[in-house]
């Protein structure tokens, strides 16, 4: 657009850009996308020169986000405008920034924020504070500062709805209903725009913690996020192939002022009435063992608090009372391994410790299997490391190492009585001796115990070893072999089993009968396809209604039913072997 333009042209040129085509022909329909396109082009120069406001208001409804708030912080629009614009989109993060940039309509700018959608696009005005921060050309003028007043606002807003849940922690609908099982709630305090907005502050964390309002809730954020942070910020560097190395222990994030400022939210106070205790309790209690372990100096400083909050949330979620697994839940065994960790490092209750060792002990025995290695990974694996079928090894190639190591972790606890943990280890799998002696670095009188427990010479150390068919041959009898595989606890481990499938199934001493014994997806699909194929060839043969059968079988969620191979070919046959239509 001419700059030359006089001011008295400019409605006239303004109601001719803005009004639309009226008929809907070929030649209009290209002269209304041409006058579309020489609009945009011209409203950043039509608003610099109009002052009218209903002139204003007409131009702006076609500006789009980027280009006002390009308009925003250049100064050519101005609060004054907003009410036009908000008239006919909502409120965004860009557009506030950039009314922002300019001191005298700051206060406005912040009076915008409650207009947006959520807290995330209000973190986005001080994240986006300055968008060219990466194509800014050398030698261009940098952005502003961001304005105090819009910094604390913000932060204000994004603490506000963890400081007011704190005051009134209220469950979901149904809560008490939820299972002691159930892993559909979360006990993480607030989103992560909170602690977006208090990262960006750490100088003034002291202050804040001691806030009248948001006080308690910047100390959750800290205790929860701040070391996590620090660790996080510390191997960005190290990620950087032209970067520093980073330190081998970065300096802790929260220093022992600070987190004696932040002592009264550590054991979660707020939560400490929730229903269902059984479930609050026991999540409570990992979430104060997850802020001393990304806090250490806590054990220390908080160490009463600490213990008597430990017993509490034992008394109140009876956490030692044991309950039978029930069906299909999952995380049975992870449950009973975090409490005895938490306890080993929250607790000096002898009698607590004692009963997360008697829990350990009536967890189900690991199945250690040894797979055979594939003749072509050792091939390319030449290196193969030849103490990788040792037991302890083996032991952790499923994660079932987890008991013994949080046996070990208890007894670390001087507060643990020797006998509880004593009574674990003479019930423990082999392997999971084994894993004490190689791995553990407990106590000396630990170690002496574990070493103490008489372990079987011909049990191998428990472990179910698979060998190929090169070691079968030497044996008088390779298909019984086969079948003691198939009849070891470890082929109903959902870990365990597929090793065991593999190894019977591509053995040529297996027979028809031990692939009965498989389940049918093992043997049809996931490792004996070919074997398959032949089998059903010969069971089916030229019978139109078995092969009929057989696809209907396969079809109805076969891999679901968890049904035998031999469970398919039994339904194979109420079809009869004439039931041919050829």
């Amino acid at each position: 657009m001419s700059e030359d333009l006089p001011k008295e042209a400019l409605k006239t040129v303004i109601e001719a850009l803005c009004a639309p085509a009226t008929t809907w022909s070929a030649s209009d329909s290209q002269a209304d996308r041409w006058r579309k396109e020489a609009l945009t082009a011209a409203l950043p120069t039509l608003l610099a020169r109009t002052s009218a406001k209903r002139l204003r208001v007409r131009l702006l409804v076609h500006a789009d986000e980027r280009m006002l708030t390009a308009l925003a912080a250049a100064g050519t629009v101005t609060t004054a405008d907003v009410p036009a614009i908000l008239r006919h989109r909502r409120a965004w993060a860009g557009l506030i920034a950039a009314l922002a940039r300019h001191p005298a309509q700051v206060e406005a700018a912040i009076a915008l924020l409650p207009r947006l959608p959520d807290l995330v696009e209000m973190e986005q005005i001080i994240r986006n504070w300055d968008p060219d921060r990466y194509t800014r050309a050398k030698g261009a003028r940098p952005a502003p500062p961001v304005p105090q007043e819009l910094f604390d606002a913000v932060l204000e807003a994004c603490l506000a709805p963890l400081a007011a849940y704190l005051l009134h922690p209220e469950p979901e609908e149904g809560w008490e209903a939820v299972s002691g099982f159930s892993t559909d709630w979360s006990l993480e305090l607030g989103g992560r725009t909170g602690w977006a907005m208090l990262a960006r502050c750490p100088d003034r964390w002291a202050q804040l913690t001691a806030h009248p309002v948001l006080g308690r809730a910047v100390q959750h954020l800290l205790l929860d996020q701040a070391e996590t942070q620090a660790i996080e910020d510390a191997q960005l560097p190290a990620a950087d192939p032209d970067g520093q190395e980073a330190p081998a222990e970065p300096a802790p994030a929260l220093s022992e002022e600070l987190l004696r400022a932040c002592l009264p939210a550590l054991c979660l106070p707020e939560l400490a009435d929730l229903p269902n205790p059984r479930v609050t309790a026991r999540r409570t209690l990992h979430h104060i063992a997850n802020r001393v372990h990304n806090n250490p100096p806590l054990a220390t400083l908080a160490a009463d608090q600490l213990h008597a909050s430990a017993n509490a949330l034992v008394t109140r979620g009876r956490l030692l009372t044991w309950a039978d697994r029930q069906d299909r839940d999952y995380d049975f065994d992870g449950r009973i391994l975090l409490l005895a960790e938490d306890l080993a490092l929250l607790s000096m209750n002898p009698d607590h410790l004692a009963g997360a060792c008697a829990q350990l002990a009536r967890l189900d025995q690991p199945t250690v299997v040894s797979p055979t290695l594939p003749r072509t990974l050792i091939r390319v694996l030449k290196n193969v490391d030849p103490d990788h079928d040792r037991p302890a090894r083996l032991l952790e190639h499923h994660i079932e190492h987890r008991r013994v190591q949080a046996l070990t972790t208890l007894a670390a606890n001087p507060h643990t009585p020797h006998t509880a943990v004593e009574d674990v280890l003479a019930g423990l799998h082999p392997a999971e001796l084994a894993w004490v002696a190689d791995k553990a670095g407990g106590p000396e009188w630990f170690l002496a115990a574990a070493a103490a427990v008489p372990v079987p010479d011909d049990e191998d150390y428990g472990v179910v070893r698979l060998v190929d068919d090169d070691e079968l041959g030497k044996h008088p009898d390779p298909a019984a072999v086969l079948q003691s595989w198939l009849d070891s606890s470890a082929s109903s481990e959902i870990l365990s089993c597929p090793d065991i499938y593999r190894a019977v199934v591509n053995s040529r001493y297996r027979t028809l009968e031990h692939l009965r014994q498989i389940p049918a997806h093992e043997v049809l699909a996931d490792h004996g396809p070919e074997v398959s194929l032949h089998i059903l060839l010969e069971h089916c043969g030229r019978s139109t209604g078995r092969w009929e059968a057989l696809a209907a079988a396969i079809t109805f969620d076969y891999d679901d039913e968890k049904i035998t191979f031999g469970q398919l070919l039994d339904s194979l046959e109420a079809t009869p072997v004439n039931a041919s239509t050829s």
